[in-house]
């Protein structure tokens, strides 16, 4: 279908798209403690991901961006997916998990670290990290994978809404 058919219009969003992956090892994840020197979320735990670059799919880009950050492969499942309401922008945000039991390598974005998932209450995380990942933790391979949206109330607070896949 040609842009021109695209039906572009001011009261929709244009989409960013990127990728967040949860690995698990046992009970514990792989975290990325961001990097002292990013501009955004530095010295937070976040998953680990980003953007989704021109001409790559969802899969391939969570699975190039897990190797960039970690060094390692794993296979992964597509456990959901989060509409970011960024103002005019809106980040369409592809979340993976999966298994694996390497040591992860350092890198320009930080240091990945497997923790306890009782001991992720304890670290300076990214705002939404804490919704999203007691909902993959619920989670098993071969669940549906789950929709949600995230906005800023009235009040300035993070609101997550999970909405309903048939």
């Amino acid at each position: 279908m040609p842009q021109s058919d695209q039906d572009v219009s001011k009261d929709r969003y244009t989409v960013i798209p990127r990728t967040a992956i949860f690995l698990r090892r046992g009970e514990s994840y792989l975290l990325l403690k961001g990097a002292p020197t990013k501009r955004l979320w530095a010295n937070k735990y976040n998953g680990l991901g980003g953007h989704v670059e021109r001409g790559e799919d969802v899969l391939s880009s969570a699975k190039r961006e897990l190797l960039e950050e970690t060094g390692l492969a794993a296979d992964l499942w597509l456990c959901g997916m989060l509409m970011v309401d960024a103002g005019k922008i809106g980040i369409a945000l592809y979340i993976f998990s999966g298994e694996c039991d390497g040591e992860p390598k350092p890198s320009v974005e930080g240091q990945a670290e497997w923790i306890p998932y009782e001991k992720i209450r304890e670290l300076p995380v990214v705002e939404d990290f804490p919704v999203l990942l007691t909902k993959i933790h619920s989670m098993k391979r071969g669940n549906a994978p789950f929709s949600a949206r995230s906005f800023y109330d009235e009040g300035g607070k993070l609101v997550v809404e999970f909405g309903d896949i048939l």
